[in-house]
């Protein structure tokens, strides 16, 4: 009995705070986050968050479901199947010049961790840009960012998207097996399958933004680039849930820095190794330095990201966005505040 009252007094306090206090639970604790190749490192806090059970300890039951790459994921949330993307940050630019209002609110990666390379065996003439066009060039998917990265390259010495076959190959032992078989004469792709590809002599760099210097050069300014992003509807409606994915996100970037090679081999799931622990290690120490320290997002990131679409798509340079609309730092600030060691 004395239990039975204690749990009611408590249950009529709550009911008695007020409403910011109450609305700390999440409001959807079930939900869905679409991801475009959930084994890239791109997106490793999203696999940490989910196996160390930091989703879980913020009140929430996620279910992350898998795509060939991110404009599938992205078209998940569009059409209402998911309800939370971890994707690539431009998109929530192109989608603004689209009509449709997306918001990032927590950052993964802080360069876009891209490489694009060509094949040494159908391309061992190569000298110039130029050389690329007519040929067939592997992407996760297209319209991904890593189609993106083509386009802007191409871009870059004077060659347009249609001078190139794009090919969706994704982002696993698919993409390595194309480019070992010679079906794609360049591929831009992420880790583990780049580092492995560079082990075994199957990939020439051309470009690599792992590197942040390489990244800031190349784009220009800080890339934002892994992130989870939301429609603004659902995150005016979810305000608490938004918040409880933020944080679950800002512990596992922190784990991250904190971690060694093997603490990372320990939390990810076997099949994300592609047979081969060293290869994930080496990928791992590659991509570190591109992920996100604690969750937030650099201040001229959209500008960044906005003049790179701006240069290879026309409709986005002509168009009159509102670029503090694609992004917020509210909830990582939180985040940081509650987990300030991770």
């Amino acid at each position: 009995m004395q239990r039975r009252h204690v749990l009611q007094a408590a249950g009529a306090a709550l009911l008695a705070a007020p409403p910011a206090l109450r609305a700390q639970a999440p409001e959807q604790p079930r939900l869905s986050i679409a991801v475009g190749g959930k084994n890239l490192l791109y997106y490793l806090p999203l696999t940490i968050a989910e196996q160390r059970g930091y989703f879980k300890a913020e009140g929430l039951d996620v279910t992350i479901v898998d795509f060939a790459g991110g404009a599938q994921a992205l078209r998940a949330v569009v059409g209402g199947s998911a309800d939370v993307v971890s994707g690539a940050f431009e998109h929530t630019i192109n989608m603004q010049a689209k009509g449709q209002r997306l918001r990032a609110f927590v950052l993964q990666g802080r360069a876009p961790q891209i490489v694009l390379g060509l094949n040494p065996k159908t391309m061992a003439g190569y000298k110039t840009a130029a050389d690329l066009k007519g040929r067939k060039i592997g992407v996760t998917a297209p319209g991904s960012s890593t189609n993106v990265m083509v386009n802007f390259f191409l871009a870059k010495a004077g060659l347009k998207p249609s001078d190139v076959s794009i090919i969706g190959v994704g982002a696993g032992q698919g993409a390595v097996a194309a480019m070992r078989a010679g079906q794609i004469d360049a591929l831009s792709n992420l880790d583990p399958v780049v580092t492995m590809l560079q082990r075994s002599g199957d990939l020439k760099v051309l470009s690599d933004t792992r590197m942040l210097a390489e990244a800031d050069k190349v784009f220009g300014g800080p890339m934002p680039a892994g992130c989870l992003y939301a429609p603004q509807a659902f995150i005016d409606k979810h305000p608490a849930t938004v918040q409880a994915l933020a944080n679950a996100i800002v512990r596992a970037d922190k784990w991250i820095q904190a971690a060694g090679p093997g603490d990372i081999i320990k939390a990810v799931p076997e099949g994300y190794l592609l047979g081969d622990r060293a290869v994930y290690i080496d990928a791992f120490l590659a991509a570190k330095g591109a992920l996100s320290p604690d969750g937030s997002f650099p201040e001229k990131g959209a500008d960044t990201a906005f003049r790179a679409l701006a240069s290879i798509d026309p409709e986005i340079a002509r168009a009159t966005l509102d670029l503090g609309a694609v992004w917020t730092n509210a909830y990582v600030k939180k985040a940081n505040a509650k987990y300030p060691q991770g």
